[in-house]
């Protein structure tokens, strides 16, 4: 696990900060002063291919719908299939929020 290499204090400082987060508002406003704008798109972007990608669509679908490298999509399933296993986690938990939304 590459995070490893990385932690500390100013990292653990920056995940605590996240999960003090208390709704989307607070994401929006925080991330808004954290990041740049293409930041924010980027990550959101890996996230839409990792979901594209567990959809089973095509590097080609994935990139004309996302706007995603070749080299961000083979990043990405490199994640999915050797990785922490997180994209299918947060992707499960939202597609399970999604369909409480549904049932209320």
């Amino acid at each position: 696990m590459q995070i490893n290499k990385l932690r500390g204090k100013e990292l653990d400082q920056l995940f605590k900060s996240i999960l003090s987060l208390k709704d989307l508002e607070e994401c929006y406003r925080f991330f808004d002063d954290l990041c740049t704008i293409n930041e924010i798109q980027s990550l959101s972007q890996r996230l839409d291919v990792a979901r594209m990608l567990r959809e089973g669509n095509t590097y080609h679908k994935i990139e004309s719908e996302t706007g995603a490298s070749t080299a961000t999509i083979s990043r990405v399933k490199r994640c999915l299939n050797f990785g922490n296993d997180t994209y299918e986690m947060v992707l499960e938990r939202l597609k399970e929020q999604d369909s409480k939304k549904e049932e209320e």
